[in-house]
């Protein structure tokens, strides 16, 4: 895309689509004078909700990557074009999303160290965390309560009725199936949140046991192949609701929603799986036949090793993952054979979203204030 001044007019030329022509009143919102933002926060000193409707360019000029505006309520402002085919063209964080399955050998990791999220390595490695959904930090502080440091670096903890951050491993009369030995199946975490954290950090502290591996599924690109294949199925997966339960002993959390959630342009936005807290709706039969076939393919793919990755996080390993793409699980281990010890917490997405931009204002990468 670029953009060029005809007539006074500015126009967003796109290839091989119709070009057409910003509106006066877009262009004028995003004036950053001193009278009309304020220089500390970025924030408008005024509401533009009433700004002349009939507002007109009385002048355009383009030169070395700007452009310079008059408008016919005697404004004038300087765009950077740049700045204006980010805002035109960016809606998520990156654009080459990756799907990936078994075969995605090499996981991106990267090397912890001290003020990594103020540098350009850590643009780097978010930008990876988007494409793939995951990223392990190596060598992180094998500290009890170090995640809430790290967490709070990127932006802030989002608590859970499990606290801030949480302890998993082996614990007498545990309140969830992640504080045991035994295997946990492919899953999403909190599916019965409002809203569902958006983004889970896990740090391991000790790993001493020959089992619990831990295992990744992307559910997007389960998603991408359902739809592909059993197209059928894959539609009524994105159309039923399904209830998710968590009961304990002071508190009794729900919430409903697709095993396949889409956006408004129908592309995969959150898949949502947990078979130890679903519990389907009494829909008409046929249909509900057709969403038992469907619910029993998808947790086919998910724990298909066609889709699988397993690994064995080490003392110092952090993994980051996005909740609503993901899945999790582990496989069992001998509590006996020694320590297996997690410290977990989550963040939502804002968070390493306004961390990725922050850097690329920081950088001069794709964005400036």
């Amino acid at each position: 895309m670029k953009i060029e001044v005809v007539n006074n007019n500015v126009i967003l030329v796109k290839p091989s689509k119709e070009n057409f022509e910003i509106h006066p009143l877009w262009l004028r919102e995003r004036a950053k004078t001193n009278e009309l933002v304020d220089k500390y926060n970025d924030q408008r000193l005024y509401d533009p909700s009433q700004l002349d409707q009939n507002l007109k360019i009385q002048k355009a000029k383009m030169s070395n990557g700007h452009i310079e505006i008059e408008f016919t309520d005697g404004i004038k402002f300087k765009f950077e074009v740049n700045n204006l085919l980010y805002e035109l063209n960016k809606n998520e964080p990156i654009e080459d999303i990756v799907f990936w399955d078994s075969g995605f050998k090499k996981k991106p990791e990267i090397m912890y160290e001290e003020n990594i999220f103020e540098k350009k390595i850590m643009y780097d490695t978010l930008q990876d965390f988007y494409r793939y959904g995951f990223v392990i930090f190596k060598n992180v502080p094998a500290e009890d309560n170090y995640i809430v440091k790290f967490a709070n670096s990127i932006g802030t903890i989002r608590p859970t009725n499990f606290g801030e951050s949480f302890s998993v491993k082996s614990i007498p009369k545990p309140n969830d199936l992640a504080y045991t030995s035994i295997a946990l199946t492919p899953h999403t975490d909190n599916p019965y949140r409002k809203p569902i954290p958006c983004i889970q950090l896990l740090h391991c502290i000790e790993n001493e046991v020959q089992g619990g591996l831990s295992t990744l599924v992307d559910g997007f690109a389960v998603a991408d192949h359902l739809k592909k294949k059993y197209p059928d199925l894959f539609k009524i997966l994105t159309k039923t609701k399904v209830r998710f339960r968590f009961v304990d002993k002071t508190i009794i959390l729900e919430n409903w929603g697709e095993l396949i959630e889409l956006d408004q342009n129908n592309k995969v936005k959150q898949v949502r799986y947990s078979t130890r807290l679903d519990y389907v709706p009494a829909i008409e039969k046929k249909e509900l036949e057709k969403f038992y076939q469907a619910r029993k393919l998808i947790s086919k793919l998910y724990s298909s090793s066609d889709f699988e990755i397993r690994f064995k996080l080490q003392k110092g390993d952090l993994l980051m993952m996005d909740n609503h793409r993901l899945l999790h699980g582990r496989t069992a281990y001998n509590a006996n054979e020694g320590n297996r010890y997690l410290k977990g917490c989550y963040i939502d997405h804002d968070s390493t979203e306004g961390r990725l931009r922050h850097l690329e204002r920081k950088f001069g990468l794709k964005w400036k204030k």
